[in-house]
Order: structure tokens, then sequence, then C-alpha cells
């Protein structure tokens, strides 16, 4: 039996330890199958290039647990966008990437491919199980969800959001020390997310919790109020933008500085207005995707902003690169192993599918259909919790 790995799209404290799981996986249930990884993501699919595991790596898998990134590469590719494909150099003019990678993976004589992403790579696993099925070749496809967005329908948890969550408070942690370096200080923090606020509200009500456990000498300038998150502001989340400016000028005058946690796909739609209303080309990427980190929602925010608080010195830092390159942590890891597994013993049944928590099944871990894997989640912001934090902050509901 011969079983390939494939990691795709963004990365996220879940890549290396999804493979560790897989091998540690196989070790027990397939000991004599020969492991490989595509190196790239479906860019190696597509051009043939591969490393086989050896049983050194397949001794020493707890070693992965240990790393972020992936151990095998990633990239992003549409197996659909032949033009991107081909531009690319990955297909020739005229070939279907659903045909060379399929043909590829008989090629080199694969009986299981597990891919771990979020919803474009799985998408993509979805349009390449249907083409496989479609024209008889003899493959399982399962899938993993790997993103830190958590924007992943069907899914109830994607896999390395909650580690991504809980770096991007530890983040902040250090760059809200800069609140004593000026007065009248506005510092926005921006994170990841695209249309989906869940991160943002995560990683504020973790940097929040962190704040519980620490002590501080208001008699100084080191009172926790100055610490605190000021405003929450999501894609789901509607936004008074001169009833926020009133609200925090006032905050802004009474504690000296203001603190924002932003999620870099709100206000996505007013500066993509902006910039064609200028004519300028907006940058995408091969799924179609505003590159949000060549637009810098952060800076269009501090300018919405920093005049009108009267703010002396404006600093926007961005956590997304910092927050979800970690290992998992240990929250992480437990659901990685467990979905891992279960992926693995559902392909040696040759089932194919997501191996994840079925939101249909209250969170159960189920082999979920590819065709209801879609993107565009959207964060609920009626959980009481956050709706807690944002009664606790002084913040009105969108």
């Amino acid at each position: 039996m011969k079983i390939a790995f494939l990691t795709a799209g963004g990365i996220a404290p879940c890549l290396s330890a999804s493979i560790g799981a897989l091998i540690q996986r196989y070790n027990d249930t397939a000991p004599d199958a020969e492991l490989i990884g595509y190196l790239n993501g479906y860019r190696g699919l597509l051009i043939g290039e591969s490393i086989v595991f050896p049983d050194n790596v397949k001794k020493e898998f707890s070693t992965l647990y240990d790393f972020g990134g992936s151990p095998i590469g990633n990239s992003r590719v549409k197996l659909t966008n032949v033009e991107d494909c081909v531009k690319r150099g990955y297909v020739a003019d005229g070939d279907n990437p659903l045909k060379v990678a399929a043909d590829q993976l008989t090629k080199d004589g694969i009986d299981i491919l597990h891919t771990i992403g979020g919803d474009d790579t799985n998408t993509m696993a979805a349009q390449l199980s249907f083409y496989l099925k479609e024209n008889g070749y003899d493959l399982t496809v399962v899938g993993l969800p790997k993103t830190v967005d958590n924007d992943v329908f069907p899914v109830s948890q994607t896999l390395g959001a909650w580690t991504a969550a809980e770096q991007g408070a530890i983040f902040f942690e250090n760059v809200a020390n800069e609140n004593t370096t000026s007065t009248r200080q506005l510092i926005i923090h921006e994170v990841m997310g695209r249309h989906c606020g869940w991160l943002t509200a995560q990683t504020a009500r973790d940097y929040r919790a962190r704040l519980e456990q620490r002590k501080f000498l208001p008699e100084l300038l080191v009172s926790k109020d100055r610490w605190d998150i000021d405003a929450i502001f999501i894609p789901e989340q509607s936004m008074d933008l001169d009833a926020e400016v009133e609200r925090l000028k006032k905050v802004m005058d009474e504690k000296d500085g203001v603190n924002i946690f932003l999620s870099e796909g709100a206000g996505q739609d007013a500066i993509v207005k902006e910039m064609e209303a200028d004519g300028q080309e907006v940058p995408r990427d091969a799924f179609g995707h505003v590159r949000l980190d060549e637009i810098n929602p952060g800076q269009w925010f501090a300018k919405q902003f920093s005049k009108r608080l009267d703010a002396e010195k404006t600093l926007v830092q961005k956590s997304g690169y910092f927050a979800r390159s970690s290992k998992a942590n240990d929250q992480d890891l437990d659901l990685i192993k467990r979905s891992a597994f279960f992926g693995a013993d559902q392909a040696l049944e040759r089932k194919s599918g997501l191996a994840g928590l079925d939101d249909n099944k209250n969170g159960e871990l189920s082999l979920i259909d590819f065709e209801r894997i879609k993107g565009g989640k959207p964060f609920d912001t009626e959980l009481d919790w956050y709706q807690s934090m944002l009664n606790e902050i002084g913040q009105t509901k969108g």
C-alpha cells in the first residue's frame, strides 16, 4: 500500500503535527505501507515532485509535534484555474490540471491521498475526488480541516485555530507595552481571518483571560485599563464610525490610549471600493481572494481614527505570521491526533471525505462528505461569551 500526504494554502499551527499524527497512526495500522509527501502542495502533485518518508522519519514522528509550518511545503494552487496553472508552468497549455493530478497519482501508485488544508484546499480535494470517481480511478481521498480562520462549513472547529488565537494574545501582550512610549497612543492589532471574525474574537477573549492572571501597579502607569482592549471590529458586525469615534475619544481622554483588535476582513469592501475608484488594481490570489496583507486594512482604519481621536502616535501591528507559524498547543494537538487517527482509519476502509467535527452532528468527529465542504462560514456574534466581552469593554453590538 502507498499513502501520500499533501499540505496546501497558508500555513497553520497543525500541518506538521497532522503529518506526525498520520504517520503515528499508520505505524500501528499499516506498518508496511510506503509513505510519501508531495512537495509544496498541489504544485508538487502537478509536476510530480515528492519525497519518500524513510524509516527514520516514521520512527521519529513525534519530532513533528514540536514544529510549526509544513514539513513538506505549501502552495496556493487551484486545480480548476487552468489559466493560472498553465501560466505558472505546472501544466502544459491544453491540459486539464485535474487529469494531470489524477494521472500522477496513478503513476505513483497511490492508494490513499491525505490533503491537509482549509476550505480552498479541501474544495480542491473534493473536485479531485469527484474527478477520480467519475473517471474510474481507484483512489481514496481523506482531508483534514486546517485554517486559523475557523470558517469552514460544516466544521465546528478547524485545526490550528485555537493555537493561533493563543499566540495572537501572546503577541499583543508585548505590543501592548508600547502604550507607555507616548501619550495619546492608538494601537491597532490586526488579526488574520479573512471574512470571518472568529480568530479576532477568540484572540481578544484569550488576551483578556491572560490579563486576569497578571498583577498591575495602578499607582504608576501600569494599570489594567491601559492594557485592556477598547474595541473589537470584525466583518460580521456593522460599525457606526461616528458613534465609535465619539466613544473611543472619551476612552482616549480618560486613559491616554486606545487599543483596538481588528479583523483583517473588516472594512474590506470599503477599501476595495476606494482602490477601484482610484483606478488601482486590487491584488488577488489564484482563488480570487483579495490579498489582505497587501491592501493593509489596519492602515486604513488608522487613517479613519487617528486624527479624529487626536492620537499623537498610531501603531498598527499584525500578529498573523507570528500566530499561524507556531507549533500546535496542547488543545489543538489533542484534536489533531483524534482527527488524524480517525481519518487514517476511514481511509483504510476506503472511504473518502473530510475528517472533522460536524456541526450537523453536534460537533461529533465524522467523515464529512466533500460535497458539503465550503468556505465563508461566519462567526456567530450572538455567542454569550462574545456579547459579554463587548459589554465589558463598553462597545455596543453592531
